[in-house]
C-alpha cells in the first residue's frame, strides 16, 4: 500500500513523512512539495492514503481534493493544516480526517489506525434479501437507508432496494461502520455526506435528507468526531 504526502514547507513535509513511516513501516511513503507534482504522479500511480496541506501556492489542497472527487477510486484524504477554520470548507470534499499541524504528532497515530480500519471496511459487505434474492453490497457503495413501515429502502451508488427490516436493527449492525441516525426515518453513511446543515444533510449524489430535531445534537457531534478522527 502507498501513502503520499504533499506540503510546501520542507521541514513540515519531512516531519510528517518521518512520523507516518514510524506508524506504518510496511507502507511505501512518498513526498511532494507542490500540488502540480502530486497531481502528475496521481495520474499514473494511485495511492491508498493522501496527507495533504490545504494552504499551498500554485494549487491549494482544496483544489486538489476537487480534482480527486471526479475520480472513481479515491484515496483516503487527510487534510493537514494550521488553519482550524478551514475544516468546514473541506466538508464538500469529504476528507477522512482533518489534522492540525500544532497537534500532528498527537493525532496522526489514531488517524492512521482509523485509515487501516476503513481500508478493511471498504471490503466489507451488507447482505439482505430483496424480492426473493440475496443481495450483498459493499458498505462504501451504500448511501442511506429510509424507513417505510415494516420495510427499509436502501439507496446505493448503483441502485435502490426494498427489504423487510427495521431501521433500528440495521443501525445496531452498522453503527460501528460509519453509519449514523439523523432522523427517525433515515440512517446515513457518513462517508456519503457532502454538506452538513442544522436541518438537512446533502449527500454526494445531491440528495438532501432531513435532520430530525431530536437527532441534531448527537448526529452532528458524531459527524464532527468522524471528520476529526
Amino acid at each position: 500500500m502507498q501513502i503520499l504526502i504533499c506540503d510546501d514547507e520542507p521541514q513540515m513535509l519531512s516531519n510528517i513523512a518521518k512520523k507516518v513511516s514510524e506508524c506504518l513501516p510496511d507502507f511505501c511513503v512518498r513526498t511532494f512539495s507542490s500540488g502540480p507534482d502530486l497531481l502528475r504522479s496521481l495520474e499514473t500511480e494511485p495511492c491508498d492514503i493522501l496527507l495533504l496541506d490545504i494552504d499551498m501556492p500554485d494549487i491549494t489542497g482544496l483544489e486538489i481534493a476537487r480534482h480527486l472527487a471526479q475520480e472513481q477510486m479515491r484515496p483516503l484524504l487527510l487534510f493537514v493544516t494550521c488553519h482550524d477554520e478551514l475544516v468546514y470548507d473541506s466538508f464538500q470534499y469529504h476528507p477522512f480526517a482533518f489534522l492540525r499541524k500544532s497537534r500532528f504528532d498527537v493525532e496522526i497515530e489514531a488517524a492512521l489506525t482509523d485509515c487501516l480500519q476503513e481500508l478493511e471496511h471498504r471490503e466489507r459487505h451488507f447482505c439482505f434479501r430483496a424480492e426473493g434474492n440475496r443481495v450483498c453490497l459493499f458498505l462504501s457503495d451504500i448511501l442511506y437507508f429510509e424507513a417505510e413501515g415494516n420495510y427499509l429502502k436502501l439507496f446505493s451508488k448503483t441502485g435502490q432496494y426494498r427489504f423487510r427490516s427495521t431501521i433500528t436493527s440495521v443501525e445496531n449492525t452498522l453503527t460501528e461502520c460509519g453509519f449514523i441516525r439523523i432522523h427517525k426515518g433515515f440512517l446515513i453513511n457518513q462517508a456519503a455526506v457532502r454538506l452538513w446543515g442544522s436541518e438537512k444533510a446533502q449527500l454526494t449524489n445531491g440528495t438532501m435528507l432531513p435532520v430530525g430535531k431530536s437527532y441534531t445534537k448527537t448526529a452532528r457531534e458524531q459527524f464532527l468526531r468522524y471528520m476529526r478522527t
